[in-house]
């Protein structure tokens, strides 16, 4: 089969990584408060965001891919070009504002905690829709889209220029995908109806893969309220139930018009739901022949078990690129899944968001071999 190209867009930035102590931790004053120094093993490194987290691990599996982030014409936008450039991609489709400077985050990620983060938006702030080369993406198979909660031009006026983006890609028979970011209750960004934009942009995405978190939180805000109070500071997915927390929220996606919709629900696994033939035949014309198998499922598909947790960064990323990828290269629906929770499952085994990922004659060999599945779902 000939590879099909995926061109992911969307947010960019340097990672800034503490490495903690290994030991386990169960609340956040176990690493951090006021007036206490917490010593770390090792700072690290590493590219960030949903271009470079999805986009490398599509192409370590296989993909033909183009990034189009944005970075400042400074010291760390040469990083990440340079960074990008040894970790095999290409930056030729980056593109540089010589007026704002690169994004970067620090990412706290403590074993046993939810993962934290401390960033500067910088020119992801200023990525619009004439930032866009959509020359570059006509003969694209896929164009995927990842973190616009945390870049203000995608989300003010209620979404209306990623709206646009995505409504002038489906023009051009490309398939789109659309990927969420947890919103900071206190920001600019959470004004925003979601809901709202959600329900516009729905019927120009063809595989929406938000998570199950971000996705309460944007369309429902006290079912989210209520979900934080459940899990009484604990990880959220580990206390929701499928049919009664997460369908409904698909339930209502499909019902405005959602094709794929794939969501991440944490340790105990991800969930889909498809809509019918007529839908998906609607989808960009590189695969809508081959989503005519998926019509009309639903499915829950449970974590493997990793064999050391080093670190969440990059989980739901490179669980996605596995789902798209298999997807472009036209596995069996139940090897898309299967391989999008091996490779969450492998990446937290290392402390960045690449080293682990794996090929998927890598991660077949591993399921093979009998490899463990967590066994939290709750019906």
């Amino acid at each position: 089969m000939k590879k099909k190209t995926a061109v992911v867009a969307g947010q960019i930035c340097l990672d800034l990584c503490p490495v903690f102590p290994p030991k386990e931790n169960k609340r956040v004053e176990d690493v951090l408060l006021p007036g206490k120094l917490t010593s770390v093993d090792d700072f690290e490194m590493f590219l960030g965001g949903a271009v470079p987290n999805t986009g490398l691990a599509m192409q370590k599996q296989g993909a033909d891919v183009r990034y189009m982030g944005k970075v400042g014409k400074d010291s760390f936008g040469d990083v990440i070009r340079n960074m990008l450039k040894a970790a095999g991609g290409s930056a030729d489709y980056l593109i540089t504002d010589e007026k704002v400077n690169t994004s970067c985050t620090v990412v706290l990620a403590p074993k046993g905690l939810d993962r934290m983060f401390v960033q500067y938006a910088g020119v992801n702030d200023t990525f619009c829709y004439d930032d866009i080369h959509f020359e570059d993406i006509k003969d694209a198979a896929l164009f995927h889209f990842g973190y616009p909660g945390i870049m203000k031009q995608m989300y003010v006026d209620g979404g209306s220029e990623m709206i646009k983006i995505f409504k002038k890609v489906k023009e051009m028979g490309v398939a789109t995908s659309l990927d969420m970011v947890m919103i900071d209750p206190a920001s600019e960004a959470a004004k925003t109806d979601w809901r709202k934009l959600i329900k516009e942009i729905i019927p120009y995405v063809d595989f929406f893969v938000p998570s199950a978190a971000e996705l309460a939180f944007m369309m429902d805000r006290p079912l989210f309220d209520e979900w934080l109070r459940r899990a009484d500071g604990g990880d959220v997915t580990e206390h929701l139930s499928i049919s009664k927390d997460i369908k409904p929220l698909a339930d209502q996606l499909m019902e405005w018009g959602a094709k794929v919709v794939l969501i991440k629900c944490g340790l105990p696994g991800i969930y889909l739901r498809t809509a019918d033939e007529e839908t998906l035949a609607k989808a960009g014309s590189q695969v809508a022949d081959y989503l005519k198998s998926w019509a009309n499922e639903e499915r829950f598909e449970e974590s493997y078990v990793a064999e050391v947790v080093k670190s969440g960064v990059g989980a739901g990323d490179t669980t996605i690129a596995a789902f798209l990828n298999s997807m472009l290269m036209e596995y069996p629906l139940e090897k898309c899944l299967q391989y999008a929770v091996g490779t969450g499952a492998s990446c937290v085994e290392e402390y960045d968001s690449l080293t682990g990922v794996m090929t998927f004659d890598q991660l077949e060999e591993r399921i093979k071999k009998g490899w463990k599945k967590q066994g939290l779902y709750r019906e």
